[in-house]
């Protein structure tokens, strides 16, 4: 087993800022043996696929985030090695599920010794995002067992609700610290980022993930990419030297710090500025998807890479957001079911059959886009037919293997796998156990391991 040391960790962030070393090692948990790492003077970094940060502030301890249920008790232990002092506050900066299920060791810690429980602190959306989870329990359990490929994933209903809330911004002073929370809205709309001048360091949250921004999530709620650049563009100015982000591993330097918000701002800018130019021409949403580009020098770098959104996606939640679901396609707006018009398809092609065969051609010959929509006609039209299913799994297992982002993967995974089940005759969740367990719990640049719970959005 490898012991590391802080010194060794320090050495490979500098190795991940360089593009010399991949973020999945701190994403994975490979580091967890080290408990909170000191990445500066009274901060602490717990490391994992969500971070937590642990702040001595002289006067008890307060915690940014604080990770998901299944690391809680080893982050309740890392504090303690460290620290007997009570945790007083812990700040949410935002209601995803690998944020907010490891304050539920201190708040027993507190009960025990008869003590007060930490407060919680989250901008006022929060509460209502937690209802909403509460109440589209079985959607957000499909959708998240499909993205991540992992089948027996279940979904919360209960949740530690803040104890406090704010709506613009809130200052926290506690002992020697100043927490300065500012909402935004980026990935989420109770997004809080914070900052603490006396360190000259930024929580970030999921303002910044070591990917391209998660603003297009083709399964979720909407996204605001443009309020997100210009959070960026504000935590810019405040001339941080540590900035701890919601994944992956810290950056450490003024400049570095200053170069990685502005070219996460830039990278959403030109996505908007792109998209909003041609909306405004009459360009339709086919057009946008397939004009607008992320420019190549932002997508190579190490924290810009599509690993677990994509560019795409972001466009159309833009569309979505500026100009609502109508795709400017007058088919689209009353459709017929797609089961009549696949039928119908069919029945010009010669059968079923026969699209399935244009479709594999198609594969054999790159267009896996155009390929993908003929498989699909096809086994809507003939849905039991065990030929037509193993052709639509060839196309989506092709697909999956060459799509960067985990959005993708998991979407065109789970379609291969359905199909791979009717051409088999076994069941879908037999298939998705079959496969190797890198492949289920493979996110690209990030990593989820499933279970009771969910651990990300």
């Amino acid at each position: 087993m490898t012991h590391h040391t802080p010194a060794d960790y320090l050495a490979y962030v500098d190795r991940v800022w360089e593009g010399q070393a991949s973020p999945v090692e701190h994403l994975s948990g490979q580091w967890s043996d080290l408990g909170l790492i000191p990445v500066g003077e009274r901060t602490g970094l717990f490391t994992g696929f969500a971070n937590v940060a642990v702040f001595d502030t002289g006067d008890g301890l307060v915690m940014v985030d604080s990770g998901e249920w299944r690391t809680a008790e080893r982050l309740y232990r890392a504090v303690r090695d460290q620290s007997a002092a009570p945790l007083t506050t812990v700040v949410f900066t935002h209601g995803h599920l690998d944020h907010v299920f490891g304050v539920h060791p201190f708040d027993a810690e507190a009960d025990r010794d008869g003590a007060v429980r930490p407060e919680v602190v989250a901008h006022e959306a929060v509460a209502a995002r937690f209802d909403r989870y509460a109440r589209t329990a079985g959607y957000n359990e499909a959708i998240n067992r499909r993205q991540f490929k992992q089948p027996r994933l279940t979904w919360p209903t209960e949740y530690r609700t803040p104890d406090t809330t704010y709506r613009d911004v809130l200052t926290l002073r506690r002992g020697d610290l100043t927490f300065e929370l500012v909402h935004a809205r980026g990935e989420t709309d109770d997004a809080t980022w914070v900052w603490i001048p006396e360190l000259r360091t930024l929580c970030a949250g999921d303002l910044f993930i070591w990917s391209s921004p998660n603003a297009g999530n083709p399964q979720k709620v909407q996204r605001y990419a443009e309020d997100w650049a210009h959070a960026l563009r504000r935590m810019q100015e405040l001339g941080a030297e540590t900035l701890l982000p919601g994944h992956g591993v810290p950056i450490v330097g003024a400049d570095r710090v200053h170069r990685a918000l502005g070219d996460t701002a830039s990278f959403l800018e030109t996505l908007v500025e792109q998209t909003l130019e041609l909306m405004n021409a009459g360009a339709t949403l086919d057009t946008v998807l397939h004009t607008v580009k992320a420019p190549e020098e932002l997508t190579r770098l190490p924290y810009l890479k599509p690993a677990y959104d994509e560019p795409e996606f972001v466009v159309r939640n833009l569309w979505r957001l500026y100009g609502g679901w109508y795709d400017q396609n007058p088919a689209h707006l009353k459709p017929a079911p797609e089961a009549e018009i696949a039928a119908e398809l069919a029945a010009l092609a010669g059968g079923a059959g026969a699209l399935a065969d244009r479709a594999r051609d198609l594969l054999a010959e790159g267009h896996d886009r155009l390929a993908a929509h003929l498989a699909e006609w096809a086994a809507q039209a003939a849905p039991e037919e065990a030929g037509i299913a193993g052709v639509r799994a060839e196309v989506y297992e092709y697909r999956a293997r060459r799509a960067t982002s985990t959005m993708a993967k998991g979407v065109f995974s789970w379609a291969a796998s359905e199909s791979r089940a009717t051409a088999s005759g076994r069941g879908l969740l037999e298939v998705l156990s079959a496969l190797p367990a890198g492949e289920r719990e493979s996110m690209g640049a990030h990593i989820v391991a499933g279970g009771r719970k969910p651990v990300a959005e």
